[in-house]
């Protein structure tokens, strides 16, 4: 299944291990060790990142949704 996260990009659930707000210093740490290695992935289209999504693989996603929006949907695709 599924995840929109927002501009028609869209994640497959079974990747996500957690979405998290990127206010913190971790947070902001991790996304730019991702950038850095490579690992990263923008799909806020050029808007402020307000979720962070952490994938297996080690990859990281940007999106411009609220994680409480992303979880919503999220949860949706569960009981579905």
């Amino acid at each position: 299944m599924f995840l929109n996260i927002g501009f028609g990009n869209i994640v497959n659930t079974e990747k996500i291990l957690a979405i998290i707000n990127p206010d913190s210093a971790p947070a902001k740490r991790m996304v730019q060790s991702a950038k850095d290695e490579e690992r990263l992935i923008d799909a806020t289209q050029g808007r402020k990142t307000k979720a962070v999504l952490i994938l297996d693989g080690s990859r990281i996603v940007l999106s411009a949704l609220q994680p409480d929006t992303l979880s919503g949907r999220y949860k949706e695709k569960e009981v579905s």
